[in-house]
């Protein structure tokens, strides 16, 4: 997978005036010859005086949104956190080529993410021993696919309201599925799947909803048919092949009055699984887009449960900060005052 510059970067500062995190963009070449967005939210200077990252992070975005704006908030509390996060627009999504919320293939948009990340992991040598998966939504799909592709590749993954079985009552008769794969190969790009407003059912606040309707890089129409019957397709094969195969540690954060992806199903993979460290937090009153949706509080909890299980599996070769370097010791503490306080 080829890259080249797309310009762009920055990132925020800390109360001292030093970078708290830097903001990368970049174009890379998938197989396919497609030009794919990419983007990274790195540590700042202070973290970076402290040694290498504690882990890379790799970002799967959810269906017909994209990592570097709506994920931004993620990005920048991990990187903060002292880790290095990197995003991929998948194809015909965000600022990738191909037509906007047209998914042709599942699998190659699964494996174009396997290059890109596999290339930053061989990039970091071994500098940076851990690697973690984080899916959001359909994301948490692809991270349980690219850990099937490479079983004992990752350390760990962060699956968000993941969408990994289709709803008992929600399922398409075998009919009707036949029907939807006669027709894909006719209209695959037709605008036809009928769906209730997501982003008014995923997103709690008026803040994020606005946000997303007017990000021109997050598709808002109606599903296209052939991309709707891929979602149904890898729906049924994650439920049917892979539930009982996941085997990585895992932790699952999941809102308990999530309308979009069912928290019964993220139960049934915490159960299924044969991962031996393997973690669900289900919260009662939340809503399916926990890391950008909800009030800021609650923002606040989720990621202080991310991190907090990032660290515990990131942090191997010490058990206690009495051990760690003046420098290390002072970086966690900067990572405490921002899970307390937040730095939205």
């Amino acid at each position: 997978m080829s890259s080249s510059n797309g310009g762009g970067g920055g990132g925020g500062r800390d109360d001292g005036g030093v970078l708290d995190h830097e903001y990368q963009e970049e174009y890379v070449r998938n197989s396919r010859g497609m030009k794919l967005f990419a983007c990274r939210w790195l540590p700042g200077r202070r973290r970076k005086e402290s040694g290498p990252p504690k882990a890379l992070v790799f970002l799967c975005h959810g269906y017909a949104v994209e990592c570097g704006v709506t994920m931004r908030g993620t990005g920048e509390r991990l990187a903060r956190a002292g880790y290095a996060v990197y995003g991929l627009d998948y194809e015909g999504h965000g600022r990738s080529d191909g037509l906007q919320g047209y998914m042709p293939d599942f699998q190659a948009l699964v494996q174009d993410c396997d290059d890109y990340f596999a290339s930053i992991v061989r990039s970091h040598g071994p500098t940076v021993r851990h690697r973690f998966l984080l899916g959001e939504s359909m994301g948490g799909a692809v991270a349980l696919l690219l850990h099937r592709a490479r079983p004992d590749f990752w350390t760990g993954a962060v699956l968000v309201a993941p969408m990994c079985k289709i709803a008992d009552d929600m399922r398409p008769h075998p009919v009707v599925v036949n029907i939807l794969r006669a027709m894909t190969s006719i209209v695959p790009t037709w605008k036809i799947v009928p769906t209730n407003d997501v982003i008014d059912a995923a997103y709690r606040t008026q803040e994020k909803r606005d946000e997303i309707r007017g990000n021109p890089y997050c598709y808002k129409d109606k599903p296209r048919l052939k991309t709707a019957f891929e979602l149904l397709k890898v729906s049924l094969h994650v439920e049917a092949n892979l539930l009982h195969q996941v085997s990585l540690p895992f932790l699952i954060v999941h809102g308990g009055a999530d309308k979009v992806t069912d928290p019964s199903v993220s139960e049934l993979l915490y159960r299924s699984a044969a991962s031996q460290d393997k973690t669900l937090k289900l919260y009662p009153d939340m809503w399916h887009a926990l890391t950008s949706g909800e009030s800021p509080n609650n923002i606040r909890t989720v990621f202080q449960d991310i991190i907090a299980w990032l660290d515990h599996r990131s942090y191997t070769l010490t058990s206690s900060t009495e051990k760690l370097p003046e420098v290390e010791q002072k970086a966690r503490h900067d990572d405490q005052h921002y899970q307390q306080h937040g730095n939205k």
